[in-house]
């Protein structure tokens, strides 16, 4: 059996799906439906079975699953950045994650992992580094500490890789919300008003310049998969693209595929901006300090650990996103 928590989540579902197209469906979901839209995205799955976290960290103390379980693939967490309940985001993220990693060393099943790129702060080198490391919010610095934990663990009995998150975009994120990836809401803008909005300029970029090293659920999906069928690679690994692009790439991107979609030819930014297609908004003051302006995974260890397959750009993944977005609302 193989376990996804979070599996009815964004990343969570599309590994689901990932493994279902690899043959697998002996999967264990476990999540949180109390905001029950999140099932929408396992519809087309196949899954042996469905329990909830709470129930589940229980059942591990009682020893249900004594001998059953190939692979834990822990992708539940509170992301919600502006969550400032340090007392849930420690519990909800950090001891649960702990709890479970306790129950596969003691069986020797593998371990794979959500880490987030959020534990670089506001730093400019993201290379997975003790010395690089400085989170501007809990949420990160939950991610941190059970990344610092997992280090401790030299001498661990099972397979343990993190993967540190940059920005994911891509099918199944539906239920997020103001969470969802700026691909989505870009999506949706254009769909319903004919324009897009993005922040001004902070902390030295001009508008719509900040980057992030956006990267597409279907690379994420497939890296996780890579360290499945490599039970022997541990470590904590970035996952993004190597390649820093800008908020106003990811919306010429997403309004130039719908256009494609509609037979209307693309334009360029400054055309868009001169339409008044694209559009700058003030930046929030309740980001100042807390916000990431530039990232870019350095993608080195994960390619020396053996992972050489090519990553979507922001043009090539939002592209596919977008069809897939289209393909939804035609059948809805």
């Amino acid at each position: 059996m193989i376990v996804v928590t979070g599996g009815a989540g964004f990343i969570g579902a599309n590994i689901v799906k990932g493994l279902n197209d690899r043959g697998y469906d002996d999967i264990l979901v476990v999540d949180n439906l109390e905001h029950g839209d999140k099932f929408r995205n396992l519809t087309d799955c196949e899954i042996a079975d469905y329990r909830d976290k709470r129930d589940f960290i229980a059942e591990l103390g009682k020893g249900r699953y004594a001998g059953r379980i190939q692979a834990i693939f822990h992708e539940g967490a509170c992301s919600d950045t502006m969550n400032h309940d340090g007392l849930y985001m420690m519990q909800n993220n950090y001891e649960y994650s702990k709890t479970l990693l306790g129950f596969c060393e003691n069986e020797g099943a593998q371990f794979l992992y959500a880490s987030s790129a959020s534990v670089y702060g506001a730093g400019r080198v993201f290379e997975e580094r003790r010395d690089m490391e400085s989170p501007l919010n809990v949420y990160g610095y939950s991610k941190f500490l059970f990344d610092q934990y997992v280090r401790r663990r030299a001498q661990a009995t099972c397979q343990i890789v993190g993967f540190r998150y940059f920005n994911v975009y891509g099918p199944r994120e539906q239920h997020k919300g103001r969470m969802a990836s700026v691909a989505y809401h870009f999506f949706h803008q254009y769909q319903a008003t004919g324009q897009v909005r993005l922040f001004e300029g902070s902390a030295g970029y001009a508008p719509g310049e900040q980057q992030r090293d956006f990267v597409s659920v279907e690379d994420v999906a497939k890296i996780n998969l890579y360290f499945l069928d490599h039970p022997e690679k541990s470590g904590i690994y970035n996952v993004g693209t190597g390649r820093a692009q800008s908020f106003n790439d990811v919306a010429t991107a997403t309004i130039n595929a719908i256009r494609r979609a509609k037979g209307e030819g693309a334009l360029s930014l400054a055309e868009l901006q001169k339409r008044g297609i694209v559009s700058y908004i003030p930046f929030p003051e309740a980001l100042v300090g807390k916000y990431q302006s530039f990232t870019q995974a350095n993608m080195g260890a994960l390619r020396k650990m053996g992972y050489q397959d090519p990553l979507y750009s922001v043009e090539e993944g939002v592209s596919r996103y977008v069809e897939r977005l289209l393909e939804t609302q035609k059948s809805a």
